[in-house]
């Protein structure tokens, strides 16, 4: 990946927080590397080299900056949006893949061999998987550390650890202590809330408009599995080692998240997918920039700046919403969906609160015809989906092959382009989606003053690429 110097040491040089997870800055005569808006002074130009990651960073011998904990940056925008290899390597990885199934599982599952893999990550990130893994493990040993009362032992395996001698040498590889001394440096932040129970803060490009977040999310919210009260959206997950609930509220500079998990080995999973849902990894200004330039839309942009396309955490959860949700109000929806929940084999459970997450395909395809209050077509089309993604056919994660999942979704009677659409946006990430036949942008597009027929409409839209998902946003909001 190719890292213009000049651009890169001017925003440096005037510490500017957009560029934190675009590169790294490695400081070769302290032996450190930050995040470009590090608050510390600027080092000269003959010290300085940039790095695509932080694990490239590290396998350069530098160590973290203490002061700017470039570590926690936000991740880049662009591995979040592209639909290449290594676009969804990066969130397979991020989803801890390579910590449960190792490198080869990771290439299994984007289709390549081991060694081409490498190749690809190596040329773009400047590491192999398995740095750009045990860079995380590092970051998620650092806020188990920090804020559980787990023991350093427990704390190595539960961050993806083989062994406990690896762990302390990562650690004082990566932040220049060793864990004992991370631990007293940060023994004021311990989180309340019991066993399991993990504090911290989610980093994100400014600017974020969170009541437009939160108004997204509260607008559908599912009851028993997510709400919005008290300004944080609360929600119960399935992770891939056990349930677990997770409280976000988005707070000056940051989203605060509680994660109370059944297994702590879930917490990189766990971070990732609610970076995903609230989209903290997007570049609002690179997104704002574009549309503002329609002055159809530059008014909104003005004045709600930072709006974000809110993601999934589990991609056949939405695919369900979404056929439940067609031609009918959300209220609706709701209501069935409810009554779905409730029959479901195993929806007793509950994750660590009051929420629980919402069922696998296994436990809707075992529900009886009964718990489907919606036409014959409809219950049918649900149970084709869910039979896809058990047998491994349709793929609605974040690693998943957008193209791949369409030509699926396509071959599901009763998924039409409204819904591929709609999940290529929301699950996939697509960042360039527009649903110029829904309802509620046809009316948004009215009431800006933009044509409202599909056909129009969706020629219109192409002055808003790459971001026309975005735009859609927006659209519903101005509906």
């Amino acid at each position: 990946m190719e890292l213009d110097f000049e651009r890169c040491y001017r925003a440096v040089d005037s510490r500017d927080p957009r560029f934190d997870g675009w590169f790294y800055t490695g400081v070769t005569s302290t032996g450190i590397y930050c995040r470009p808006s590090c608050p510390a002074m600027t080092p000269k130009r003959q010290n300085v080299r940039f790095f695509p990651s932080a694990a490239a960073a590290q396998g350069a011998g530098l160590r973290a900056c203490r002061r700017c904990r470039p570590d926690a940056a936000p991740g880049s925008p662009q591995w979040d949006v592209r639909a290449d290899v290594v676009g969804r390597a990066m969130r397979l990885i991020a989803d801890g893949v390579v910590d449960r199934d190792g490198v080869p599982g990771l290439a299994t599952r984007l289709g390549y061999t081991e060694r081409h893999l490498h190749r690809m990550l190596r040329a773009e990130l400047g590491a192999g998987p398995l740095a750009l893994a045990r860079a995380q493990r590092a970051q998620t040993a650092r806020i188990l550390v920090e804020t559980t009362g787990l023991g350093l032992a427990e704390v190595a395996f539960a961050a993806g650890f083989g062994s406990v001698r690896q762990f302390n040498d990562t650690v004082r590889e990566v932040y220049g202590v060793t864990p004992s001394e991370l631990r007293a440096g940060r023994s004021g932040r311990r989180a309340a809330g019991g066993a399991g129970t993990v504090t911290l803060r989610l980093a994100h490009r400014p600017p974020l408009h969170a009541g437009a977040l939160l108004d997204f999310l509260a607008l559908r919210a599912l009851p028993g599995v997510e709400e919005v009260r008290d300004g944080a959206y609360h929600r119960g997950l399935r992770l891939p080692h056990g349930s677990a609930t997770v409280t976000l509220a988005p707070v000056d500079g940051h989203v605060a998240a509680t994660l109370r998990l059944a297994d702590m080995r879930d917490l990189a999973p766990a971070v990732a997918r609610c970076r995903r849902l609230l989209d903290l990894d997007a570049d609002p200004v690179a997104v704002d920039a574009t549309l503002a330039e329609d002055p159809a839309l530059a008014p909104a942009v003005a004045a709600e700046p930072g709006v974000r396309l809110p993601h999934a955490v589990d991609g056949f959860e939405l695919a369900v919403r979404a056929v439940t949700t067609q031609q009918v109000s959300l209220r609706s929806a709701r209501t069935t969906l409810t009554h779905l929940l409730a029959a479901v084999p195993g929806a007793a459970d509950k994750a660590a609160g009051d929420l629980r997450a919402f069922p696998t395909p296994a436990e809707v395809l075992a529900a009886p015809d009964t718990a489907f209050r919606m036409p014959g077509a409809r219950r049918e089309t649900i149970r084709a989906l869910a039979r896809s993604v058990a047998d491994g056919e349709l793929d609605l994660e974040p690693g998943g092959d957008r193209e791949e999942a369409s030509r699926c979704l396509a071959a599901v009677p009763g998924v039409g382009p409204w819904t591929a659409g709609y999940l290529a946006m929301r699950a996939l990430g697509d960042p360039d989606v527009v649903l110029a036949t829904d309802l509620g942008v046809r009316r948004g597009a009215a009431a800006l003053g933009l044509p409202d027929d599909p056909k129009t409409l969706h020629a219109y839209a192409d002055r808003w690429r790459p971001w026309r998902s975005y735009a859609t946003i927006r659209l519903w909001r101005a509906a």
